[in-house]
């Protein structure tokens, strides 16, 4: 007997607009999530359950729709979208799964925890431009101008180019905004890339003649029966890093200072504790995640559970709902970083696309809020915090932000 389509399953409807906060919308996802595992919203079928969502990002039969970002401003050919589809963060398929296996020796635990000394010294250098005046605009101050240093140092670039970095990435990030006309904006976002590349050819001929200890350096080691990664690949990854690891960094360090600030018992744990920062790194990006969602489509008719998915169905994976699943997580809604062994996050996606940079977005966060625990005493929201919409890469824009000198 043929499952019925999740169209015309009666399944709930979600209400919303696109523009909403996630904090705006959860009551409907909750209600929601008490009918059924999937919702109608208005964008399309949305996955809400923890287990289907889990089920979902596994299933290959769900992939990646091709430029997706470019195709919502009604770029659909043309060089940035050829450039743009064939980043591994677009790829499917074996070429998909070579690029992996490969890169994926980079970025173990030990691979990163390299970076360890690099965090504690940016963070620090931040921190004490803002400590003694009792006050700070997290995002800007903090947030913000946190990940490109890190990233400079992951790529092994000198201190001085920093800020080179960081204006490439602004004209780049564009290609994932919402906020400019894309159209418009092509021609900078196409110097910009050029221009980065251009300096990653650059150190990957340095690092042929010289190896040194960074990621660029492991990525040129790498070598899999033969197989190696070509420069115009080493190029491809390291954009792919950038955009990948910035603003995701900035967004959740953010909405981790808020949530801790508005739970000052879990904050006092942090800093008493400093061993919970991991836990309290999972506890955030569960309960309090930048990003909120993921989306798949059906590339043949898929049947999950009891639902059948048409070919070509685009689907939003609310990894947000899933994340406070009542069926998974006891008390969803409680913010608590001492939580027992609770089910892994979906935050950071799942199957062949699970975030290869995991592993160092931990590092980041936990150290930093380690650090910011122990520097920051007593902090309080002192203003509106404003959230960019759920779809898409949400989290604080501003965070005022007052604490003991």
């Amino acid at each position: 007997m043929c499952k019925p389509s999740v169209f015309d399953a009666g399944l709930p409807t979600l209400d919303y607009s696109v523009t909403d906060t996630p904090q705006q919308i959860y009551p409907q996802f909750r209600a929601a999530q008490e009918v059924a595992p999937i919702a109608l919203g208005p964008i399309g079928p949305e996955v809400l359950s923890y287990e289907m969502a889990r089920a979902v990002l596994r299933d290959p039969r769900f992939g990646i729709p091709q430029g997706i970002h470019l195709s919502a401003h009604g770029i659909t050919s043309g060089p940035l979208w050829d450039r743009v589809t064939r980043s591994i963060l677009n790829m499917e398929g074996e070429e998909h799964r070579r690029l992996r296996s490969l890169v994926a020796r980079a970025f173990t635990p030990r691979a990163t925890a390299r970076m360890h000394d690099a965090i504690h010294n940016v963070v620090n250098e931040l921190l004490d431009g803002i400590h003694d005046a009792g006050r700070c605009e997290f995002v800007a101050d903090v947030a913000r101008p946190y990940p490109i240093p890190i990233i400079c140092a992951l790529f092994g670039a000198p201190r001085e180019d920093w800020q080179q970095f960081s204006c490439w990435a602004e004209d780049i990030f564009k290609i994932v905004s919402f906020d400019c006309d894309l159209v418009q904006e092509e021609p900078v976002v196409l110097k910009a890339w050029d221009e980065f590349d251009d300096y990653i050819d650059a150190m990957i001929a340095a690092r042929r003649r010289h190896l040194t200890d960074d990621l660029l350096s492991d990525l040129i080691r790498i070598e899999d029966g033969g197989d190696r990664l070509d420069a115009a690949e080493l190029r491809m990854l390291a954009f792919s890093i950038l955009i990948a690891g910035t603003d995701t960094t900035r967004s959740q360090l953010a909405a981790s200072m808020q949530v801790l600030c508005d739970h000052p018992d879990q904050w006092a744990l942090l800093r008493e504790q400093p061993e919970l920062a991991m836990r309290t790194v999972e506890e955030t990006m569960r309960h309090s995640p930048s990003m909120c969602s993921t989306v798949r489509s059906a590339t043949a008719d898929v049947e999950i559970g009891e639902y059948s998915f048409p070919a070509g169905t685009f689907i939003i994976v609310n990894t947000y709902a899933a994340n406070r699943d009542q069926s998974v997580y006891d008390d969803p809604t409680r913010f608590d970083v001492t939580r027992e062994d609770p089910p892994p996050i979906l935050t950071f996606g799942g199957g062949v696309h699970y975030c290869l940079g995991a592993n160092l977005a931990r590092l980041e966060l936990s150290e930093a809020l380690k650090i910011l625990s122990r520097r920051l005493p007593n902090p309080r929201v002192a203003g509106p915090v404003p959230w960019k919409p759920l779809l898409g890469l949400s989290g604080p824009t501003s965070l005022p932000l007052e604490f003991e000198r």
